[in-house]
Order: structure tokens, then sequence, then C-alpha cells
């Protein structure tokens, strides 16, 4: 469910890794087929007439499946129609992997509940960081066992940044420039305000704590009135500017922080860390492009490796 840069990348990588795409809808359309979609026929129909086929996306949540990917875009609050559709799937005893944020951002414990009186089991490693395995490698340690989590969870910010700082250039103007090479949306609030990090880390923050948050939990700060000065002025002191994630002692932080040049926290362009302190094995550092439709997809097949 959902035909955007994540659910057309599944689509087109479902058969490389031995699966059937049984269907695929979008806001408004469906093409559904127990034995197997034509992908590159739907997907062109998407792209000529933005539409996917002729039945309801009821049908394909009614349709026959082992598991429903759920990649319609992100929203806040009740976390619908993404929540919706996650709870249809597990009532029929469905799998569901999630690359949409909101279900486990915002209503985590309400899911959790439907998916304990299913046989279906949901999977979201998609949702935090792109193919790079945050969620299962903060998962598979004992939670007494990881005391902190931080790291740069959005890369259009951090792509912002790092030109900012590599060329002393002000937000606005490399905005501009990455809207126009695609790193930027054309409305980039979400990206620029921290809400995407923080949702990110009100993720890692559910799985860690075992539920209970929500956005509301976390103390967000954006990136619009870092100043390129101040940029200037950190790199004197060997330092550059990040946002930066942290999830610690039952709290949410977001915000612009000044971290070591040199450190490993200050990645560059659109890649993204995530670095996990543990009691026995020390830090932990995950590092890797954290977006993209084939990037995000390969956690979404990963995912779905573990539920065969």
């Amino acid at each position: 469910m959902g035909a955007g840069a994540v659910g057309t990348s599944v689509a087109e990588l479902a058969s490389t890794y031995g699966h059937t795409v049984t269907g695929i809808g979008d806001s408004s359309s469906a093409a559904v087929d127990p034995g197997g979609i034509d992908v590159e026929a739907v997907l062109e129909r998407k792209r000529t007439d933005n539409t996917v086929g002729q039945l309801a996306p009821a049908d394909l949540l009614d349709g026959a499946y082992d598991a429903l990917i759920e990649a319609t875009p992100t929203t806040l609050g009740d976390a619908e129609p993404g929540y919706s559709h996650v709870t249809s799937a597990l009532e029929r005893d469905r799998h569901v992997v999630l690359a949409n944020k909101g279900p486990v951002a915002e209503r985590y414990d309400d899911v959790r509940r439907v998916e304990r009186e299913s046989e279906g089991t949901m999977l979201f490693d998609a949702t935090v960081g792109g193919a790079i395995p945050v969620v299962s490698t903060i998962d598979a340690f004992d939670s007494d066992s990881v005391s902190a989590v931080r790291g740069v969870l959005n890369g259009t910010a951090n792509f912002i940044l790092s030109r900012m700082a590599t060329d002393s250039l002000d937000y606005e103007h490399v905005l501009a420039e990455a809207q126009d090479l695609g790193v930027a949306e054309a409305d980039p609030t979400f990206d620029v305000d921290g809400t995407d990090a923080a949702l990110k880390c009100v993720i890692i923050a559910n799985v860690l704590y075992g539920g209970g948050y929500t956005i509301e939990d976390a103390t967000v700060e954006g990136i619009q009135n870092v100043p390129a000065s101040a940029l200037s002025l950190a790199a004197e002191d060997g330092r550059t500017i990040r946002l930066i994630g942290d999830v610690a002692d039952e709290r949410i932080l977001v915000g612009p922080r000044l971290v070591p040049e040199s450190g490993t926290l200050a990645v560059s362009g659109t890649q993204n860390i995530v670095q996990i302190e543990t009691q026995h094995a020390g830090r932990l550092n995950v590092s890797g492009r954290g977006a993209g439709g084939h990037e995000t997809a390969t956690a979404v097949l990963r995912d779905i490796g573990l539920l065969e």
C-alpha cells in the first residue's frame, strides 16, 4: 500500500528476492491479482495516468497476501490512513512490514495491542535510517543493556548543514540547491524543523522503553535558524554543527548540536549515522544512506525475509 518512491521500489525489487506482488494500491486505486500482478505495467500506468488500477484501495486490503507493506506517507496524530491499513492486515492475521513511521511513532501501543491478538507479526526496520538496521540492532539487545541512542537521522538537514559548513553558504541558498537536486522536498518542513528526525527518535524510544511515546514527548528544534557564521565559528574550534537526535534516560531531544569536525557524528551529505551505547559491547556505530527508494526498500525486503 503506497506507490511513492519506497512502495514502487519494493514492487520493482520483490521478484529478485523471490517474492510475488499480489497487489499495489495508492490513495485512490488498486491493482490486485492473487497470482501476481504485472508490476512493470502497473507502475507504468502510475507514471502516465497517476493511478495503479481500476479497483478501490480496500480491495487490496481484502485481497490475498501474506504480508502487507505499508508505505503510504507518514501522518501525525491519528497516523491515518496507515494505522487502519496496519490494523486491518493484523486483524486478518497477516504480517505487516512498515516503511510509514506514523503508526509506530504516534500509535505504537495501539498497534502492538492489535498485534498481540493477531497471528501476524509487525516489523518496521525501514522506518528509521533507510537501509541501516537501526531498529533491529537495538531490538537485538536487552533493553537494560542499551543506555543511549543518538545520531544524525535526516539526510536533508545533514546535506544542508554540510554544504553551509563547506562553502560558507547561508541556509536559504543551500535549501534552494537541495530542492533543485531533489535532496529536499518542495515542502521541506518535516526535514528542516526536526520533525522527521524526532519521529525516528520516538520509534527508537518506543522500542527501547517498551512503548508509551509520541512526538509530543520529544523536545525538538530545527535548523532553520542556524546561521552560516555559527558554522564558521565552530570550524575555528575544530567543530561543526549537525542535527542530532538523542534518546537517553527516557527522554527524546532533537536539535542542532556542536560535534567534533573529525568525529563520527560529523557525517556529510545525505549520510545517516546512529550511535548505540551498550553496557558490555561499548559504542556501536551504524551508518549509511538513510533515505531513498531502493535503500529503504532493501530494509523492507530484509524484514519480509525474517517473516518466512
